[in-house]
C-alpha cells in the first residue's frame, strides 16, 4: 500500500468518527512566498507517486479552519522549481487521489490595470493562455478522447465565497478579471506588457492556466486569490517588476492571504455538488469498451465512477 494509500485509509477511519468532518478534502495551492499555513493540526506530509511523474513536492494535509485540507508548496519548499518545470498533471492527480474536490490557488501576479494595485487581491474569472504546454495541460489522449467545457475556467461558487470573505474582510480586492498565463521565467518585455494591457487583460501570472484546466478535467472546483505584486513592465511612470518587488510585496500581503483562506474554508460545502463537480460527464468521446487498460489505470482517480 502506497504512502497516499494509507494516509486516506487512516482518514476514511477519523472522518467517520462522531462528529467526524466531510469526506471531502479542500486543497491549498500556495504560490512564491507562501509555502506553509499557521493553523494546521494533525499535519501529515504525504508522498504521491503518480503515473505522470512527480509532484511539485509532497502534500501537507491536515486540519484547518475545521476541515480537512491538504496543501502543496507550488515551486516546492524553498522555491525550486520554474513556473515552466510545475508538473501540473502531477500535482492535480495528487490532490484528487487524496480526496480533494475543491482547491484554492494563492499566487502572485502582475497588475495590467491601474486600477489594480500592489497588495490588491484579484479573484480573476477568466485565463488567456500564452504558454506552449497545451499538451501537459491535460490528462487525456494515450487511447481516451475528451474535450471539457472550460468557458467559465473559474468555479464561480468557489470563487463567491472568496469574494464573500474578502468584503467581510475589507482587503483592498477586484472581484473579477482577467488573468493572462504568460511562461517566463522572464518576466515581460515592456512591448509585451503594453499588448496586454491594451487589449485589457487585468493581471499577468505563470502559473494558474494549467492548474485550472487540469483541476476542471479532473471535476475539481477551482479558484485563484491572485496576490498583486507589481504593475508588470506596462505602467512607465512605476518602477519595472523586479524578484525584490514581488517578494516584499508577498510578505506584507501573506497574513491577509491566510485570513481570507481562514474565513472562507467554513463556507465550501461539505459536498461536491458543483456542476464542475461532473464536469467529465458529456466530456468522454472515446467508446468506455475501446478505452486502454494503461490509460484507464492511470487515470482511476479521475475516471473512476464512469468505469
Amino acid at each position: 500500500m502506497g504512502s497516499n494509500e494509507k494516509f486516506l485509509a487512516n482518514f476514511r477511519v477519523l472522518s467517520h468518527r462522531p462528529g467526524g468532518m466531510s469526506n471531502y478534502r479542500i486543497g491549498i495551492i500556495g504560490g512564491s512566498g507562501l509555502y506553509q499555513i499557521e493553523g494546521f493540526t494533525r499535519q501529515e506530509w504525504v508522498g504521491v507517486d503518480t503515473p505522470f511523474g512527480a509532484p511539485s513536492d509532497q502534500f501537507l494535509a491536515g486540519e484547518f479552519a475545521g476541515r480537512e485540507v491538504v496543501f502543496l508548496p507550488r515551486h516546492a519548499r524553498g522555491h525550486r522549481l520554474l513556473p515552466s518545470e510545475l508538473n501540473h498533471r502531477a500535482n492535480i492527480w495528487g490532490m484528487k487521489s487524496l480526496g480533494v474536490h475543491w482547491i484554492l490557488s494563492v499566487s502572485a501576479v502582475g497588475s495590467l490595470n491601474s486600477r489594480y494595485r500592489p497588495r490588491d487581491i484579484v479573484l480573476p474569472n477568466q485565463f488567456v493562455d500564452r504558454t506552449k504546454k497545451s499538451a501537459e495541460h491535460t490528462f487525456f489522449g494515450r487511447g481516451i478522447v475528451a474535450h471539457i467545457a472550460f468557458a467559465e475556467p473559474v468555479a464561480e461558487e468557489l470563487r463567491l465565497i472568496l469574494e464573500k470573505s474578502c468584503r467581510i474582510l475589507k482587503p483592498q480586492a477586484q472581484y473579477v478579471g482577467t488573468y493572462v498565463n504568460m511562461e517566463g521565467p522572464a518576466f515581460s518585455t515592456r512591448a509585451e506588457s503594453q499588448t496586454n494591457h491594451d487589449l485589457g487583460y487585468d493581471v499577468i501570472g505563470m502559473t494558474n492556466l494549467g492548474e485550472a484546466k487540469c483541476a476542471r478535467e479532473a471535476e475539481i472546483a477551482y479558484a485563484t486569490m491572485a496576490m498583486v505584486t507589481d504593475y508588470d513592465a506596462w505602467k512607465a511612470d512605476e518602477a519595472h517588476v523586479t524578484v525584490e518587488m514581488v517578494i516584499d510585496n508577498l510578505h506584507r500581503n501573506a497574513a491577509l492571504a491566510k485570513s481570507v483562506l481562514a474565513h472562507a474554508i467554513p463556507s465550501i460545502p461539505l459536498e461536491p455538488n458543483w456542476p464542475c463537480h461532473s464536469a467529465l460527464k458529456y466530456a468522454i468521446m472515446t467508446d468506455k469498451a475501446l478505452w486502454p487498460e494503461q490509460t484507464k489505470n492511470d487515470l482511476a482517480p479521475i475516471l473512476k465512477k464512469y468505469f
